[in-house]
């Protein structure tokens, strides 16, 4: 026993020991730079059955920690201009595990699940119980970020309950 436990203790020592590659890191991150800027249109959320709330949304992202890191704001607001709707997430490469790390902060709760890069967007998903959440944005032919959630309930077909699109300022 006592042979195992320091084994794991220097293995773990030897990983912690193992210093970060930044380049690859500040290269992964490279692959969203077509998300840096001010992005505002418009959102639909479906919130039940026949409750369609419509939203100004907009984004605001930026590079951040020389460019180790994303920060994204979100806000939606409703016809009245009141916020009903605010975000705040960070996107980051793990060059060791090969992963992007997203890490998204709401109402008093957050999330950390994987980000899937693609050529023209990404995707994103977590399942909370019998439910499965899925998130894609792609850039259109248009330039424009077009984002949509997707909630399947157990063996239900999925339920669109979030489009939007918006335009780079």
């Amino acid at each position: 026993m006592r042979l195992l436990t320091c084994t794991l203790l220097l293995a773990i020592a030897a990983v912690a020991q193992q210093p970060p590659n930044v380049d690859a890191q500040r290269d992964a991150m490279k692959k969203l730079q077509f998300l840096v800027g001010k992005w505002s249109g418009e959102a639909d959320v479906t919130r039940g059955p026949g409750d369609l709330l419509k939203l100004t949304q907009t984004e605001n992202v930026q590079y951040k920690l020389d460019g180790l890191v994303m920060l994204v704001e979100g806000e939606g607001r409703n016809a009245d201009g009141n916020r009903v709707y605010s975000a705040l997430a960070t996107i980051a490469f793990d060059d060791a595990a090969g992963v992007y790390h997203f890490r998204a902060y709401n109402s008093g709760r957050y999330l950390d699940t994987e980000l899937t890069v693609t050529a023209d967007g990404f995707s994103w998903g977590f399942t909370p119980g019998p439910v499965k959440i899925n998130n894609t944005m792609k850039l259109s032919d248009k330039g424009e970020w077009v984002e949509a959630t997707d909630v399947t309930m157990g063996s239900q077909p999925p339920r669109h309950t979030m489009q939007m699109t918006l335009k780079k300022q």
